[in-house]
């Protein structure tokens, strides 16, 4: 979509994030006025002629062409994640799972390397052993703290360097820049989950990514009742890579999904602010406890990345975890987790909700070790009173005691 008659309600990269986010991607006048882009429900489209038919053939990666290229409520969700992650092209698909794959699809073929984060998604480590080695592509892991050393791993047939920073299980904070320096030199592309930053806290492209990866089912979306994700670039020919892979394997997102991504964006930033305010009032309170050995934090001054995430983040969102010190039987953990009356226990986060789940059997590695042998918790902090949530946590460990009759 594009504006034509005018400047009315546009923003520009000067501008702040906040006015961006509640900006982009609306063109008023093309949309008589309304301040939402409408949700458009289309799958088929119709030409008045067969010259017109051709010339939206050239060009349907950028227009309305057929409902699984786009429609004007997708192109708008597209374009205003672009603008806020500082891209130029973004390719919707309908998880951040799907996003993650059409890009390593695009980018793989059969004989290729790929170099892998070992802290990366799970789901993400299923595909590389999965189907992306059925493919004939080879992943080696490397460990997450690597930055510059990454160098030494790169093999000629290195294709891909994928980053996950930080990791959404344990919380490393990665040296994306360096590591991208190194790739580069190398001739080959690098690829960021960005999903723990959003589009608003870590500027990808600045900091020399080529694809930027977003589950936008989190907080993008921001209501948990949405499934998104995004691929965002700064470069065309990788654009019609990943947005070719996105057609040929049927990803096709919804008019509904992309103008809930839409009215998520609008309030990110606002979001995020709170979300951030309240994780690291949890966080520093779980730190006293007598029950936690370490908070897994970036934005705590005595996390090992928090010097790598003071120069490269803008702020902190609400997902951290939480190292218990050995001791607790699983039904302690269950009595702990059982009784939450305010964090809840579910997959994803980002929403408004606090959630909180027992990774411990989640987290996988094969180039590094992971020695703590003590239960880890992940925390997403909601918007509820940080306060509030304390003493659901408080309450929560002396279910813990009691269950080990302590």
């Amino acid at each position: 979509m594009s504006n034509t008659n005018s400047d009315q309600n546009t923003a520009t990269a000067q501008h702040h994030t906040e006015t961006r986010a509640a900006h982009a991607g609306r063109h008023p006048d093309d949309t008589h006025g309304a301040v939402n882009v409408p949700v458009y429900h289309a799958s088929t489209i119709t030409f008045p002629t067969v010259a017109a038919l051709k010339e939206k053939n050239g060009r349907k990666f950028d227009d309305v062409y057929y409902g699984r290229y786009g429609t004007p409520t997708t192109r708008a969700f597209d374009e205003a994640v672009a603008d806020l992650e500082g891209g130029r092209w973004c390719v919707s698909v309908g998880s951040g799972m799907a996003a993650v794959s059409c890009t390593l699809m695009a980018l793989l073929k059969a004989g290729d390397h790929l170099l892998m984060v070992d802290s990366v998604y799970w789901p993400t480590r299923n595909f590389c052993d999965t189907l992306l080695k059925n493919m004939g592509v080879r992943t080696t892991y490397y460990d997450p703290l690597i930055g510059a050393g990454i160098r030494d791993l790169i093999e000629p047939e290195t294709r891909l360097v994928f980053t996950e920073s930080p990791g959404s299980l344990t919380f490393e904070t990665q040296d994306v820049r360096a590591i991208a320096e190194a790739a580069h030199a190398a001739g080959a592309l690098v690829a960021l989950d960005n999903t723990w930053a959003s589009p608003v806290l870590f500027r990808p492209f600045e900091n020399g990514v080529d694809l930027s990866i977003q589950a936008a089912t989190k907080y993008i979306v921001g209501h948990s009742d949405a499934m998104l994700g995004t691929i965002t670039m700064t470069d065309r020919a990788l654009f019609e890579r990943v947005k070719t892979v996105a057609g040929q394997v049927g990803h096709a997102v919804g008019a509904d999904e992309a103008y809930l991504g839409l009215r998520g964006l609008r309030t990110l930033p606002t979001r995020l602010r709170q979300h951030g305010e309240s994780g690291v009032a949890v966080a520093r309170w779980l730190q006293g406890r007598p029950e936690v050995e370490r908070v897994l934090h970036p934005a705590l001054p005595e996390d090992p990345g928090h010097a790598l995430w003071k120069r490269d983040f803008t702020g902190a969102c609400g997902l951290f975890g939480v190292r218990l010190k050995k001791g607790p039987s699983p039904e302690a953990i269950a009595a702990l987790l059982d009784g939450m009356r305010l964090f809840s226990m579910g997959f994803s986060w980002g929403g408004f909700e606090s959630l909180i789940l027992d990774t411990t059997a989640s987290i996988s590695r094969s180039a590094t070790a992971w020695t703590h042998d003590g239960p880890v918790l992940r925390l997403h902090v909601g918007l509820e009173h940080p306060d509030d949530l304390i003493a659901d946590l408080e309450a929560g460990f002396a279910r813990m005691a009691a269950a080990d009759g302590r």
